[in-house]
């Protein structure tokens, strides 16, 4: 069996010029579609990442390749941020704060449309990191909830949907100037998720199968 050369595996791995251009695209295109949405014009996204569009074409061959993996970096960056609530935070209703407030960071809200409306759902990229961050949400609740401090008639997909729809801007806002919002809302959202149960909430918890039927 031969062995690769110093030559030939440098030449097989991506140069840290290419992966920064990559870094740069996608930043870029995450700011744009959170602001415009989806169909903004490629050349708008080179043009604030700083690279041509050649460059954008040789990186995400059609613009699904690129909205993919957008949202696969956003809910990869909200994973790490439940991540973190769980190891770094001793109080277990703080943890779930904590990460409800970094997810809006994230704007969730604005690109999870993208998921159904783009591209294929299904995709085993995107269905690898949304199992992560599912079963670190669900990880942040149970602890919640075994603490005392999470009203036991909620699920994740409750969270899930609240969080999104919160995060959201209103029709017709724009994006950035409704974050002051934003976390206050989420804070009145959160109040009222604390044990113990202070009303009646109509109908069943909602389950992540219920969000994937919806």
């Amino acid at each position: 069996m031969k062995t690769a050369t110093p030559v030939q595996r440098k030449a097989s791995r991506p140069r840290a010029d290419a992966l920064r251009n990559r870094e740069r695209i996608v930043a870029a295109a995450r700011e744009m579609f959170v602001e415009h949405g989806p169909d903004v014009p490629l050349d708008e996204v080179a043009r604030r990442a700083g690279v041509g569009n050649a460059t954008v074409y040789r990186n995400f061959p059609d613009r699904d390749a690129l909205v993919r993996e957008v949202v696969c970096s956003v809910m990869d960056r909200t994973a790490r941020a439940a991540e973190r609530a769980l190891a770094e935070t001793g109080d277990a209703f703080e943890a779930l704060e904590r990460f409800v407030h970094a997810s809006a960071d994230e704007r969730i809200g604005a690109l999870c449309p993208m998921v159904t409306s783009t591209f294929d759902q299904f995709h085993p990229d995107l269905e690898a990191v949304r199992a992560r961050v599912e079963r670190l949400i669900a990880e942040i609740m149970d602890r919640a909830r075994a603490a005392g401090q999470l009203r036991p008639d909620v699920g994740v997909g409750d969270l899930m949907v609240a969080v999104s729809q919160l995060s959201r801007p209103p029709a017709g806002t724009e994006c950035f100037r409704a974050d002051r919002f934003v976390h206050r809302h989420l804070q009145l959202l959160l109040d009222g998720l604390r044990a113990p149960v202070r009303s009646v909430l109509p109908a069943a918890a909602v389950t992540l199968e219920d969000l994937r039927q919806a």
